[in-house]
């Protein structure tokens, strides 16, 4: 899925003075590149993903998810895109700690209205993905960091989404499961050809993506570096 945005701005008004986070940004990310968001504390990476995953609205410009302008879709809309089109992975996982991995894997699918038994057999496939086919039935609560950071990741898959979406991944981790992370994260753009853009402030983390670029006063610069891929 190519992602576009045209003059994206976008204000919070939440004190004494508007806080601009986008001031008129314009970004082109072509289908299948893995992009890297660094950026200062506050820059509104996590406001410029939220918007890229349909969760916001901009106060103004386009926002092109493949051929849709998103930010002229009503809520309907966006909630079925968000679901079938854009998989999220989050820095605190957000599994369901009374639900067992599989059972973590197969919501989505649920949701978008799978049948049990072919959202069953995708969850084993993604599993298998991510080498924790003999965690399947553990709770999800007693799983590791990085266990459960890639059983997130095996979730965002479900429905086989064409945009993958990661905000912070690795902030909660440490280093040996930071790099087990993004090297999952990797292997999966190249072999999936899934347009994957990932929010982090770890200049070694975004080493694996493709591409960089810094998020600073509302405004996106390009940033040159060798991918670790």
């Amino acid at each position: 899925m190519e992602v576009v945005l045209r003059g994206v701005h976008k204000v919070y008004k939440t004190g004494p003075r508007p806080n601009k986070v986008l001031d008129g940004v314009d970004l082109v990310v072509p289908s299948g590149q893995f992009v890297a968001v660094t950026g200062p504390s506050g820059a509104g990476k996590s406001s410029l993903l939220y918007l890229l995953g349909c969760l916001d609205y901009p106060d103004f410009g386009e926002i092109h998810l493949g051929n849709r302008d998103v930010a002229k879709d009503g809520e309907s809309l966006r909630e079925k895109i968000r679901l079938r089109h854009i998989g999220f992975v989050f820095q605190d996982f957000r599994l369901i700690p009374a639900l067992t991995v599989l059972e973590n894997i197969t919501l989505p699918m649920q949701l978008a209205g799978l049948s049990g038994a072919e959202s069953r057999q995708r969850a084993r496939e993604l599993l298998r993905l991510i080498g924790m086919e003999r965690e399947r039935d553990q709770m999800s609560g007693v799983l590791s960091g990085g266990q459960k950071q890639k059983v997130a990741i095996a979730r965002a898959l479900a429905n086989l989404p064409e945009l993958l979406l990661a905000d912070e991944p690795t902030g909660n981790l440490d280093t040996a499961s930071t790099r087990e992370i993004l090297e999952v994260l990797q292997s999966i753009n190249k072999s999936r050809t899934l347009t994957t853009i990932m929010v982090t402030h770890d200049p070694q983390a975004a080493q694996f993506a493709e591409r960089t670029i810094e998020l600073d006063r509302g405004r996106l610069r390009e940033k040159g570096h060798e991918s670790a891929r």
